[in-house]
């Protein structure tokens, strides 16, 4: 018998799902910034989800609010080691993504990347079944050409100290397509590129959450260089709804494929930007730019809106305005722990 089920999506929206087009799907990372995002728009989709997370960088504030849910289930797991669970489904995104974190342990960085993606893509091979790999925009380095289209193939040093995070993407990406190409698995390479929102850490040393926190703190804003070097902002919201188009094709669409926003500001925008919506009165201060750290980082994003119609819709001003009210609810917490 075909059994209907309507729910109560993470939005407050019903879901009314056919139980048989229900999937079970593993989500590794799912308690970090952008996993717990993907798992809200899963559950809404009326999809079981099973987050894991070894909450190096993970945060279970961030899955709280799934507690209780029904089809919501919490693992704690280091992805560099096996795992065997029965799914339909994986997300990949297990790895710290922020230059404060990936170089606390850099070995161990490598090998969340690399181990990672051996053991997810065995358990793919074993089950089946169709594998998302959160890749990054790093994989092109500090790049020579710009704006980054697929077809480039990057300008990393492998031996500076972003390498870890770097070639372990970039490393993971072989893998992905060998596994597909030798025994023919379904794959799914995304490059991400800068990503902001609700959720992200307020100590991972990224420029959207630096400047927040500084200027919510009336502090200095510190800008690394003379603030000139660019970057295009991506909201979670518009990231994760990429993710579920990406996933959604056919096996013939393997990656990788940018997802990122186009727009592009400067560093100093952006600060400016930030001071101006929080009301601070931080001033602007300059610091050396850390060793190879991108100059220029911008996506072409003509595959994602030929294949998926893949369009960011959150600007700026609106996402940092969403962002800034979140660390104005959470820092008074962090602060009283």
């Amino acid at each position: 018998m075909m059994v209907i089920e309507s729910t109560a999506g993470s939005k407050g929206s019903d879901v009314t799902l056919l139980y048989e087009s229900r999937k079970r799907i593993l989500v590794t990372g799912g308690a970090g910034f952008i996993g717990s995002h993907l798992i809200d728009r899963l559950l809404a989709q009326g999809h079981e989800v099973l987050c894991l997370d070894n909450l190096f960088t993970g945060n279970k504030r961030n899955i709280d609010h799934l507690h209780n849910h029904p089809r919501f289930e919490f693992m704690r797991h280091d992805v560099t080691f096996p795992l065997y669970v029965e799914v339909d489904e994986i997300y990949n995104l297990a790895c710290p993504a922020s230059p404060v974190h990936y170089q606390h342990d850099p070995v161990q960085t490598t090998k969340t990347s690399v181990h990672g993606a051996i053991n997810m893509l065995g358990l793919a091979k074993r089950l089946k079944c169709k594998i998302f790999q959160a890749s990054t925009s790093e994989v092109y380095g500090d790049p020579s050409v710009h704006p980054q289209p697929e077809s480039y193939w990057g300008n990393v040093n492998p031996i500076g100290p972003r390498s870890c995070y770097d070639e372990g993407k970039r490393c993971a990406e072989t893998l992905f397509f060998d596994y597909h190409r030798q025994h023919g698995l379904e794959i799914k390479v995304a490059r991400i590129f800068n990503t902001y929102g609700p959720r992200i850490h307020h100590a991972d040393g990224r420029v959207v959450s630096n400047f927040i926190v500084q200027a919510l703190s009336n502090a200095p804003i510190t800008l690394y260089g003379d603030g000139s070097q660019s970057r295009s902002f991506c909201y979670v919201d518009d990231l994760v709804e990429g993710f579920l188009r990406f996933m959604d094709t056919g096996h013939h669409e393997t990656g990788p494929i940018n997802l990122g926003n186009p727009v592009e500001f400067t560093i100093r925008e952006l600060a400016e930007k930030t001071i101006e919506i929080t009301g601070s009165t931080s001033e602007i201060i300059y610091t050396d730019l850390p060793q190879d750290d991108p100059k220029q980082r911008k996506p072409v994003i003509d595959k994602a809106r030929y294949t998926l119609g893949f369009e960011p819709k959150v600007q700026l001003d609106e996402g940092l305005r969403r962002t800034i009210a979140y660390f104005q609810k959470i820092l008074p917490e962090l602060k009283r722990l």
